[in-house]
């Protein structure tokens, strides 16, 4: 790298320059003056750049106040309290950020039991937002009422916040149509929602190239294998052609579907069209070649993968130890596991988890709990993924007490437990005949304010 080149990445478009070489040091008195000058600037450009900083996260840290301000008055909406007349009151200036806030902290308090209510409140707040003087909704802030309206099941609603949101001038995204398809149950509304979104003129699918590949990964997203097959149709049909990326996508969707033949023919066709496999090709390559239990197989496109310029990353590793794991192969396992250390990929959370849930699978519990105690001695953080297994491993080799003790460390390190967790925590305490344990689970997370919906599955308890 030249010196001009080199002053360029460090932010200097200019230096003095006298032949081939940068005048570092001059007995001009102007020089002098010049340099003091330049120091003077860039001090005021650190003091302006630490202002501005410091007015960010005051505008951040007040915004979340007023959030948390916004969601305790939407709480006590009701007949004794208008929520929108206290908002009023407030004098809180809407703001992309806050909306944000506001709207996501609804979308995470959602439960089966407050679905309505927290459809209405969301609204009012939308609604209220859009009647202030200088604020105007963002696509993202559709997108977020979306949301709330998909979880709460309000479908009807939804799709008349579509239709709100492109007749004020905003086109549907790919982010809208995977929000869509979510509400879809059955397979024919699915295809209707697809035919409109291909048909439609709003639709804005970039940055993908064209409103299939937009759709194609929408559905993937949702493991829609079946769809992706009939959308690949369509799209033939149409006439437009295939690129990288669709054929990632439907080479995934024939793999799930078991249609090895079909999946193998498209992979010849790739080739025959010109198109080289990409970091995601490889990645379902070895997840196939894993699952498949063909770890030599898996070790020679590691090393083709390299000889093409493409370094297998922790992700390659990991999505064929996790084939692998469901083969049965764990020798295989961990000798990619050690392969990946060995090759400067640091395993992480999710490479660790893998290995553990393999272990506990086959039984082998303390290999998996000496890979536990491995990833948190190479400050690796378990997730509630890595928790769960733990404790079905625990669980399986007898050890409650231990299993229980497990979901409190897990609490007390800031990871919350997800249903998973609990379900599999009391039914296995239940099927050991340790009635008495598993009610007390119960009546955890029912203190913890979660998962109130599990109590219908959870036969014989009692409030």
């Amino acid at each position: 790298m030249g010196i001009h080149q080199l002053a360029s990445t460090m932010g200097f478009s200019k230096l003095p320059v006298q032949g081939n070489s940068v005048l570092l040091f001059s007995k001009s008195r102007s020089d002098y003056d010049s340099t003091f000058d330049e120091r003077l600037h860039l001090n005021e450009d650190w003091s302006c750049n630490q202002k501005l900083f410091s007015l960010r996260k005051g505008f951040i840290e007040t915004v979340k106040l007023d959030a948390k301000r916004v969601l305790e008055v939407l709480r006590q909406d009701g007949p004794g309290l208008d929520a929108r007349l206290v908002l009023d009151e407030l004098h809180i200036r809407p703001s992309g950020l806050l909306v944000r806030e506001v709207l996501f902290g609804i979308l995470k308090s959602i439960n089966c039991e407050n679905k309505t209510r927290c459809a209405k409140l969301a609204y009012k707040f939308f609604v209220w937002c859009s009647q202030r003087e200088a604020y105007r909704h963002t696509v993202n802030s559709y997108h977020l009422i979306m949301n709330i309206y998909a979880e709460c099941e309000e479908f009807k609603a939804l799709w008349r916040l579509v239709d709100e949101m492109i007749e004020k001038g905003f086109p549907a995204t790919a982010r809208t149509f995977n929000i869509l398809i979510r509400t879809c149950g059955e397979a024919g509304l699915a295809k209707k929602l697809v035919e409109k979104f291909i048909k439609s003129k709003t639709f804005n699918y970039r940055p993908f190239k064209h409103s299939y590949n937009a759709i194609l990964h929408g559905l993937l997203v949702l493991n829609q294998y079946k769809l992706i097959e009939w959308v690949y149709q369509q799209m033939l049909l149409e006439g437009f052609s295939s690129d990288i990326l669709t054929y990632n996508i439907v080479m995934y969707a024939k793999y799930r579907l078991g249609k090895l033949d079909q999946f193998h023919i498209l992979l010849d066709e790739m080739g025959r069209n010109g198109f080289s496999p990409d970091f995601h090709t490889y990645n379902i390559l070895l997840h196939v070649l894993g699952k498949g239990d063909k770890p030599l197989a898996a070790l020679n496109l590691l090393n083709h993968m390299r000889e093409t310029g493409i370094e297998p990353t922790v992700l390659h590793f990991t999505t064929l130890i996790d084939g692998l794991s469901r083969a049965g192969n764990l020798d295989a396992c961990k000798y990619f596991f050690d392969e990946m250390k060995k090759n400067g990929c640091m395993p992480d959370v999710v490479a660790y988890t893998v290995m553990i849930t393999g272990y506990v699978v086959a039984g082998e519990l303390e290999k998996a709990q000496g890979m536990f105690h491995e990833m948190i001695s190479r400050e690796q953080v378990p997730n509630v993924f890595t928790y769960n297994s733990i404790i079905r491993g625990l669980c399986m080799a007898g050890k409650f007490d231990e299993a229980c003790s497990m979901l409190k460390e897990m609490e007390t390190k800031g990871c919350s437990p997800n249903s998973v967790v609990y379900i599999t925590l009391v039914s296995c305490l239940r099927n050991a005949g340790k009635v008495a344990d598993a009610h007390e689970v119960i009546r955890h997370m029912m203190e913890k304010g979660k998962y109130a919906h599990l109590l219908s599955r959870f036969k014989g308890y009692k409030m």
